[in-house]
């Protein structure tokens, strides 16, 4: 699947603020990027009209996760310029669903909206040209008519994030501090962002092992996807059963059935999850105020729900573009503050991600030969 894409300059910060530059795809070249916070020449106007909407996926706003990371940055954009949010959860997660919700937000005034996750896909397709004069921000996902053509109209942006690479570095910061032993993975959906997720956390295990000195490994049977965003119950019984077969560690991309599986570490000791999409660590925080939360595997899905809000609120946005946040661009990484990680642990991980942002070091995004 070839898809064009195009950097966009955004925020600056270790690991969690986004970076890059941008054009439009169009021939005429030279198009200047949706503005940064690190300067404008424009800013962005609070404005009480500009009404923001969303539309949440098979998840929840309290997802810990996908959709709550998108819709945090929906509330710093209303915080900060003033928008008016709202969001819609559908009866269901079919097209017609998501067009209903879709055309309620547009019916209200909410002619801008964003739709967190490849589910959207086709919805999206048939929104951007239902509705010309809203905007559309779909995340891991492009519009198509269900034949996978992919379809960006100038009223609609893709985003993608490079998952494979936030997960080999928490593969690496997990190996660094377990050492030995067995981890685990469970992951939603058997989808692209998931699955990048558990490839590059295999890869990042076997880069430790091999030039670290750390041997964690990872069995097939302790590689599950469960099928669902929202199953909380089966996360925790999944994260029991892996526990119960000696894991360490569980790396969990699962929305509510990973918030299962930190409910069950909470209830142990001596084992470890890590997060995912947005910074987990105060989630797993147990009644002696320890968290089971290693680390988290990060896309900064706030910042890029934001920075489009205040790029339309400043007239610059980037209309008909698929961008793609990777290293190169800070748009993945683990969370500025680790406090179960060790200082030399965090050294190393910073030292393997700027060789990934000088191309040293190449994580694949796809399954190869590792634990599907």
């Amino acid at each position: 699947m070839k898809k064009s894409i195009v950097t966009l300059a955004i925020l600056t910060m270790v690991f969690s603020v986004l970076v890059g530059c941008g054009s439009k795809n169009n021939n005429n070249g030279g198009a200047s990027s949706p503005a940064t916070e690190s300067g404008s020449s424009a800013p962005a106007k609070p404005t009480a009209d500009f009404k923001v909407g969303m539309v949440t996926d098979s998840g929840t706003i309290d997802d810990k996760s996908f959709n709550q990371g998108t819709w945090e940055g929906v509330l710093r954009a209303k915080a900060d310029l003033g928008v008016k949010e709202k969001y819609l959860k559908p009866s269901g997660t079919t097209e017609a669903d998501y067009m209903k919700e879709i055309g309620n937000l547009y019916d209200a005034g909410f002619k801008f909206i964003l739709a967190p996750g490849f589910k959207f896909e086709t919805a999206i397709f048939k929104a951007q040209d239902k509705y010309k004069d809203a905007k559309f921000v779909i995340i891991d996902g492009g519009p198509h008519a269900g034949d996978y053509k992919y379809d960006v109209k100038p009223n609609t942006v893709s985003i993608y994030f490079a998952e494979h690479e936030s997960g080999y570095l928490a593969g690496i910061a997990t190996a660094l501090e377990v050492k030995e032993g067995e981890a685990g993975f469970i992951g939603g959906m058997e989808i692209p962002a998931v699955q990048k997720y558990n490839w590059g956390f295999q890869q990042g295990l076997a880069y430790a092992n091999e030039n670290l000195g750390t041997k964690v490994t990872i069995k097939k049977d302790n590689v599950v996807y469960q099928g669902s965003f929202d199953n909380v119950a089966a996360g925790g019984q999944l994260a029991a059963q892996m526990y119960d077969r000696g894991v360490k560690v569980i790396f969990a991309a699962a929305g509510g059935v990973g918030v299962g599986a930190i409910n069950e570490a909470k209830n142990r000791s001596d084992v470890w999850i890590v997060g995912v999409d947005s910074d987990q660590y105060k989630d797993g925080v147990k009644a002696d105020g320890k968290s089971i939360i290693l680390t988290s595997a990060m896309k900064q899905l706030d910042t890029v729900a934001f920075d489009m809000i205040k790029a339309e609120a400043e007239g610059k946005f980037p209309g008909g573009e698929t961008l793609t946040f990777d290293a190169k661009n800070d748009g993945i990484g683990l969370p500025k503050e680790n406090p179960n990680l060790s200082a030399e642990t965090v050294a190393k991980v910073a030292e393997v991600f700027n060789k990934m942002k000088a191309g040293e070091i190449t994580v694949a995004g796809e399954q190869g030969t590792l634990i599907k």
